[in-house]
């Protein structure tokens, strides 16, 4: 039916009109795809293989624009080819070496989703030629100008494609479920360095234009780009980072391990498939920890606290390049086969290179956020299952801890039933085998039913992954985790509370994790004496660990504690990672007072936020 749906209009197009100037002014309707529902895409018909990318980066326009030529593959004769695209200004089509404009037409519009690209192709057609430029609002583009940059001189821009923005900026066919490789040329101002995806240069060469090869196919939402005064130090023979130059000394310091994750990881879980595994670290307004694009994590510069404390982030996203960029989440639907694994990884990781007990209480915050989400969200809630539903909502909405603590725990109390050892065998020949694939949470059941249970009735009952998957909340037989350091932290918040006086305790309490657990239990309101001695004992306010100042400020809040403000305020305005912003800005919308508050802050720090960022919180603050 959608076939008919499409053709139908570009039929009457060619029988009416053969002289049409502006075919892409036709409106056509079309249903969403029957396998992945953020996506217009047909791929059983005719799907992409292969691209080939010309971009300018025109930085006074804020806009690309430029070629995408797509090679792809029919099913027969479909007669025509989905893609997706959101904002774009679609300025004609070819097709092969033809030099005669081919038909296309845009469909309606859908909340979230954009319009789907109709092009009518030929049973023969081998490439599609699709010039374009972006629109200067584009959602997966930040443009940021020099005062927005560390080094102050000169301008910024990246891309965030996940979940569905790579149609923001590349007329693509934007499922996780499709997989590409791609040649790219980038030209930019000559005194900028670009870096996507893939192979990339190490220093800035005279013509302002790069070219860029990803051998391995990929998804849309890891197509990335960024543009900027960007200077790179290596750490290792394959590892490296990339950062402003001002901040290249600070950047290699903190991410010294990284050679060191990348041999953990290949032990555990097989080799690295990618070649190169480096780090980019953005300006301060990227709206998640990391993003775990090919060979080049984009990272934020939260990350950065002068004492390698908070690299476990460098684990998370290097665990990406098996767990999501190896074996990708067919749907968003899917979203915790990406997470839920990646956590599990991460904290193997974690635990191989500094030890068990920094894995176990990695573990404990993440259940206690996770136990607090639930709550938060009621433990019947459909959204609280690891089978979720996105249909006719933003994926973005899927990033919450119910995919990567929940999906965690699932896999850690699979761990628990089967052993490590016969565990991780599973993993490995999971990954070895649906290498560059995309799964459903119904193929890896399947899987986990065939390889690891094997017909033992006993054993799959005992995993029980209809009450993991397909329920809401958290089985009722599950059992928190424990850490003996926080155990201690537990004896020293009843002793300081009652004394009424925390000096000292400093020196007991002295890792990010351990300072983490502390103020997360602190009770919900304290006296505002109490606040004061703990931020003397502590500096909580001024501290220079995001994560640190993320937790104190929402407790703050909580206090009414406003010496806590001023720096706050800094913070918001500064800091563009959602994963702070958030919880803060509904701290404050509790009151009307902080809500007021909230919108005053909010009004300055906009500018500085991403889309992803700025979508959420305004419909927190509306």
């Amino acid at each position: 039916m959608k076939k008919l749906l499409i053709i139908l209009p570009l039929l009457i197009l060619l029988s009416c009109n053969q002289d049409l100037k502006n075919p892409k002014d036709a409106v056509i309707a079309a249903p969403i795809s029957s396998i992945d529902p953020h996506s217009f895409s047909e791929p059983a018909l005719a799907k992409v293989t292969h691209l080939d990318l010309k971009l300018n980066v025109n930085f006074d326009q804020k806009k690309l624009n430029g070629e995408a030529t797509w090679t792809i593959q029919q099913n027969g004769d479909p007669g025509e080819i989905i893609f997706d695209t959101n904002g774009l200004n679609i300025e004609k089509v070819l097709l092969d070496d033809e030099t005669k404009n081919a038909f296309y037409a845009l469909g309606d519009e859908e909340k979230f989703l954009g319009k789907p690209l109709s092009i009518q192709i030929l049973a023969n057609t081998k490439k599609i030629h699709i010039f374009y430029s972006t629109s200067k609002d584009a959602e997966a583009l930040q443009w940021l100008n020099p005062q927005q940059t560390a080094g102050k001189k000169l301008p910024f821009l990246f891309t965030q494609s996940e979940a569905i923005l790579a149609r923001t900026w590349i007329p693509c066919q934007d499922s996780p479920s499709i997989r590409f490789t791609y040649d790219a040329d980038i030209t930019v101002p000559k005194e900028l360095l670009p870096l996507m995806s893939a192979v990339n240069p190490q220093e800035k060469n005279q013509t302002g234009t790069y070219h860029f090869i990803q051998t391995h196919p990929i998804p849309s939402y890891l197509m990335a780009l960024a543009v900027g005064d960007i200077a790179f130090k290596a750490i290792d023979k394959r590892t490296g980072v990339y950062t402003e130059p001002v901040m290249l000394n600070k950047v290699t310091y903190e991410f010294a391990d990284m050679g060191k994750m990348v041999n953990t990881a290949e032990k555990l879980y097989g080799d690295y498939r990618w070649g190169r595994y480096d780090i980019l670290v953005l300006p301060p307004s990227f709206p998640f920890g990391g993003m775990e694009n090919p060979m080049l994590t984009f990272a934020t510069p939260t990350v950065i606290a002068g004492d390698r404390s908070l690299v476990s982030l460098v684990a998370h996203e290097l665990a990406h390049s098996w767990s999501g960029n190896l074996v990708t989440n067919a749907t968003w639907n899917d979203f915790w086969l990406n997470e839920g694994f990646t956590d599990y990884f991460e904290r193997r990781i974690v635990e191989e290179l500094y030890g068990k007990e920094e894995a176990k209480m990695q573990e404990v915050l993440g259940y206690n956020s996770l136990k607090a989400l639930v709550t938060e969200m009621g433990e019947t809630n459909p959204d609280t299952r690891l089978k979720a539903d996105y249909t006719d909502r933003n994926p973005d909405d899927a990033v919450s801890d119910i995919a990567y603590e929940k999906g965690y725990f699932f896999l850690k109390h699979i761990e628990n039933i089967v052993g490590r050892e016969k565990f991780d065998a599973f993993l490995n020949n999971y990954f070895s085998e649906n290498a560059f694939k995309s799964m459903t949470i119904d193929q890896f059941l399947e899987e986990l039913n065939t390889k690891l249970i094997k017909g033992d009735e006993g054993l799959k009952k005992q995993i029980n992954s209809y009450a993991w998957v397909y329920q809401p909340g958290l089985p009722k037989d599950f059992k928190s985790p424990i850490s003996a350091e926080f155990s201690k932290i537990d004896s020293l918040q009843k002793i300081w509370q009652s004394a009424n006086n925390p000096k000292g305790l400093s020196k007991e309490i002295n890792s990010t994790n351990e300072k983490l657990y502390f103020i997360n239990t602190l009770p919900n309101q304290l006296s505002i004496d109490k606040m004061n001695a703990l931020d003397q004992e502590f500096n909580f306010t001024d501290s220079h660990n995001a994560e640190i100042q993320g937790a104190w400020y929402i407790q703050a809040v909580k206090s009414n504690y406003q010496k806590a403000y001023p720096a706050m305020k800094e913070f918001l305005i500064n800091v563009g990672r959602r994963k702070f912003l958030m919880p803060i800005y509904k701290e404050l919308s509790k009151t009307p007072e902080g809500k007021k508050l909230a919108q005053g802050i909010y009004q300055e720090a906009r500018p500085n936020y991403h889309s992803v960022a700025y979508n959420s919180i305004d419909a927190l603050l509306k």
